[in-house]
């Protein structure tokens, strides 16, 4: 897709994850990388000759404050997600922001409430929603052939990053839960139009990190929707395998995104009915790209969004409750130092 006038994009950070999130769709959809700064002017370089950004800016407040800049990309690490995000709204700038979109529901709360203060646009990046794989999911409650949701499974797990990793750190705002654990949450939270409304949590149990008691390695939470549907909602940070799947089993038929998060490498959904099974493909194109497809649209054309701060704060103050039913603190917010 592209558009009439391309998005005018800085990133914040040179995490490699932008290849994936930001760079590849920023292309394919004809949109400007503007500016970037990094933690250090060489990573930032890097990544600008790398990837064709416009400028290297000395900072992360530098790039905010670049009047060519429209929408701040955020991909930091979980702690600096709330600091930036506000900032950028403080700014009057668009926000894509990398999930969660703050380190634990009373910092997202201010950054709902300062995105509601800027009139721009902000959202919290849960691409697999964009992408047809999930669609379809939607589309088969939609038609009826599951029946009525009767059980949800969601699971998030990854081989164990290297101790030094980010995701370990309890001041970083790390964790199993924050990682994968939102997309285990928030995809169950996207059935509430089919099972009578959102979930509430019934209780959560998780294991913390050797050498890292308040930073969990892996957690589960129970849910319960007002149908009477359940739900499992699952995440693990040192697992043997790479598993990232979404099971929803009706009254008439189960179906399951095999991997609803990276579609790009798994698109297969498989139904089960009374019928027969069947597996569809729904194609490989990035969530990503999909992801920035609709952001631009919506700038640009005005058409709707699914997700905005408000469904950030929700997400954000489950993922406290099942901390605190599992016995771990909320993740402690970061605050930026004031420029003297």
């Amino acid at each position: 897709m592209t558009t009439a006038e391309p998005l005018r994009i800085g990133v914040l950070g040179a995490a490699r994850i932008s290849e994936l999130s930001l760079v590849g769709p920023a292309r394919a959809g004809g949109h400007r990388l503007v500016a970037v700064a990094a933690r250090s002017r060489g990573r930032a370089d890097a990544f600008a000759a790398e990837h064709g950004v416009e400028r290297v800016l000395d900072s992360y407040a530098d790039v905010i404050a670049d009047p060519d800049v429209e929408v701040v990309y955020n991909p930091l690490a979980n702690s600096l997600h709330g600091p930036w995000n506000l900032a950028a709204l403080a700014a009057g700038k668009h926000v894509l922001t990398e999930k969660p979109s703050a380190s634990n529901a009373e910092e997202a709360a201010e950054v709902r409430d300062a995105a509601a203060k800027a009139g721009t646009v902000f959202m919290e990046g849960f691409h697999y929603l964009f992408h047809p794989v999930t669609r379809r999911l939607h589309e088969l409650l939609d038609s009826g052939e599951l029946g009525e949701p009767r059980h949800i499974e969601t699971m998030m797990s990854m081989p164990a990053p290297p101790g030094s990793d980010p995701r370990w750190s309890l001041s970083l705002a790390g964790g199993a839960l924050m990682d994968l654990g939102c997309y285990s949450l928030h995809a169950q939270a996207t059935l509430a139009p089919w099972a009578g409304g959102p979930p509430r949590l019934v209780t959560a149990r998780g294991g913390a990190r050797h050498g890292a008691p308040e930073v969990d390695e892996w957690l589960d939470a129970d849910l319960a929707f007002p149908s009477g549907a359940t739900g499992s909602a699952r995440c693990h940070m040192a697992h043997e395998e790479w598993r990232m799947s979404l099971r929803v089993i009706g009254s008439r038929g189960e179906a399951t995104a095999m991997n609803f998060v990276q579609p790009h490498l798994d698109d297969r959904v498989v139904v089960r009915t009374p019928a027969g099974e069947r597996t569809e493909e729904l194609g490989k194109r990035s969530s990503y790209t999909y992801q920035l497809d609709a952001y631009a649209a919506h700038l640009r054309h005005g058409t709707s969004l699914p997700l905005d701060a408000e469904d950030a704060l929700t997400t954000m103050s489950l993922i406290d409750a099942c901390y605190r039913a599992a016995g771990f603190p909320p993740r402690p917010r970061t605050v930026l130092p004031v420029p003297g």
